[in-house]
């Protein structure tokens, strides 16, 4: 096979998967890019370990295309595919110890054995686990079970890393170590990292691009801050963070920049992407509005136009620690929530059944149609 050189790392051509009746990826396209940590995003039974399983060569597609830095990989099976998987098992051998494991790939591949001794004393290295060598995957706390199955993975040099949700055991404070440990560790290597979660925030922190996917489909593909505030759709508004989903009619639209009534009678100016569907008066849809890009301002002292103006009565708080969640109640009864820093002074006049306004920060109010 010749090798062709390609920026691409991976290319999926209207790839689709069905088992029986079930689709479980409908015409996917994709492509990630040379040294890109690029992450599949959604909820549970979305398709977006079945797609890892695929470029890995563990399932077959039904229809579509996988390539790999130029060449197509359909008929290869999975142990001659330049890449390696983490599984969120970690898969160690329990009787071997932390350099055996790791070296394990690399005997497999037939390297000198002066050779694996090198590489897998550098990764003992990469991975910080230079005490724990002789110890079994048993005297591994999960994190430092976590870094062997990487460094295992790492060692035979793949072009491409699948992971399969490697975090999701490990609890709250060591997910967010290892998050900065594994975006740090794909800098250093210049492996394309293709990573599958379910938590939006593992998405958001390590990415350079995220896919986010809903019952086999794409739903929309863009950087961390794109995908956050500019969703394309409701699904990918609602999804990933929190917002505020208000039904809308639109009054006027001028490029990407759209007039609406809400259900309570007031105005507000929201964006839109002027590529997205022809918009015109009367078109239904929703504003999506994040909690933290609202502020609250009592009684009636907000020198915003009163077009950006929301006005409503306080019903909730909940003091959260950095930050306190505000419930206000339209007078359509809709509650829409707030999240105001605890450092900005803003607090001291809101009391349950106080009158409000709310306005939102310039650009963050997005027009979604239904």
């Amino acid at each position: 096979r010749t090798r062709v050189t390609d920026p691409t790392a991976v290319s999926i051509r209207n790839v689709k998967k069905q088992f029986g009746d079930f689709v479980a990826l409908n015409n996917i396209s994709l492509e990630i890019t040379d040294n890109e940590f690029f992450t599949l995003l959604g909820p549970s039974g979305c398709g977006k370990t079945t797609l890892l399983r695929m470029i890995a060569g563990f399932e077959s597609t039904s229809d579509g295309e996988i390539w790999l830095y130029g060449d197509e990989i359909e008929t290869l099976p999975p142990n001659h595919r330049p890449v390696n998987t983490v599984f969120q098992s970690y898969a160690l051998f329990p009787h071997m110890n932390v350099a055996q494991n790791i070296g394990f790939g690399l005997k497999m591949l037939g390297w000198p054995d002066s050779e694996q001794q090198a590489r897998v004393d550098e990764m003992v290295q990469t991975v910080k686990l230079q005490e724990f060598v002789h110890r079994k995957p048993a005297q591994l706390s999960g994190g430092q079970q976590q870094r062997v199955a990487l460094a295992r993975a790492i060692a035979p040099k793949p072009k491409v890393l699948l992971l399969d949700e490697p975090l999701s055991a490990l609890d709250l404070k060591l997910r967010q170590q290892m998050r900065a440990e594994l975006k740090s560790l794909q800098r250093e290597t210049g492996i394309t990292f293709v990573f599958v979660t379910h938590d939006q925030e593992e998405a958001l922190t390590m990415s350079d691009r995220v896919a986010v996917m809903s019952a086999g489909e794409l739903q929309q593909i863009g950087s961390p801050v794109e995908v956050y505030e500019k969703p394309a759709n409701r699904f990918v508004a609602d999804f990933i963070g929190e917002t505020n989903l208000l039904n809308a009619t639109v009054t006027n639209v001028v490029d990407s920049i759209v007039h609406c009534t809400l259900d309570n009678g007031e105005t507000i100016i929201a964006e839109t992407d002027s590529t997205s569907n022809a918009l015109s008066v009367g078109t239904l849809g929703l504003v999506s509005l994040r909690p933290e890009r609202l502020t609250i301002h009592t009684d009636g002292n907000s020198s915003v136009a009163k077009a950006n103006l929301i006005r409503g009565t306080l019903a909730g708080a909940t003091y959260l620690g950095t930050d306190t969640q505000y419930d206000v109640q339209l007078s359509d009864n809709t509650i829409v929530r707030v999240r105001l820093q605890n450092d900005t002074g803003l607090h001291a006049n809101l009391t349950n059944g106080s009158s409000v306004e709310l306005s939102a920060a310039d650009g963050s109010a997005r027009f979604l149609v239904n």
